[in-house]
């Protein structure tokens, strides 16, 4: 006679005493996701790093749009020596915005109209021109930079910045200047 299989480990042919396994507790599943606390980690770093980028960020984008002031500037340069080439004197600021051949032919704002451009002198030795921030744009804010200046004199160009307010600087080490 075949003796029958066990069909669990606890049943045997004989009668002796075996007791059923206990199953193991059931840890309990980990949920995909993040915690409260490890979002508020990261929107904890990302502010310290805002924080710190931000003002680095403005700044930059100030010393960008100072390129337009210095090209405009440089517009009225290649203006003036034009005009001069054909005249005994510079233009003054009433010649700034008349079209050619009887002005200097450019506008008095620069192409975004963050600056104003000003002829403040002319003579027939020099001229000095002025670009200034405009009140209520970004470069307004640009403290130390919000008014630029070239000043020809006699064969000398002298390039400065100041302040809305203030002498300008018209040293060689001028950051608003930075070439």
């Amino acid at each position: 006679m075949r003796r029958k299989l066990p069909t669990t480990p606890w049943q045997t042919d004989n009668f002796s005493l075996m007791v059923a396994p206990r199953s193991l507790p059931q840890l309990p599943k980990r949920r995909a996701g993040f915690t409260i606390i490890e979002l508020m980690l990261v929107v904890a770093v990302a502010g310290v790093l805002a924080l710190v980028a931000y003002p680095t960020f403005i700044e930059s984008v100030r010393k960008g749009r100072r390129a337009e002031a210095v090209a405009a500037l440089a517009q009225v340069q290649q203006s003036q020596e034009r005009w001069r080439s054909n005249k005994s004197t510079y233009a003054d600021n009433a010649k700034l915005t008349v079209d050619l051949p009887n002005g200097l032919g450019l506008k008095a704002n620069t192409s975004s109209g963050l600056y104003t451009l000003n002829i403040d002198a002319a003579d027939a030795t020099g001229y000095t021109a002025t670009a200034t921030a405009v009140a209520g744009k970004s470069q307004a804010n640009d403290s130390p930079c919000q008014r630029f200046r070239v000043r020809m004199a006699g064969a000398n160009i002298v390039y400065g910045s100041a302040a809305a307010v203030g002498d300008f600087d018209e040293s060689a080490n001028n950051r608003c200047w930075s070439r």
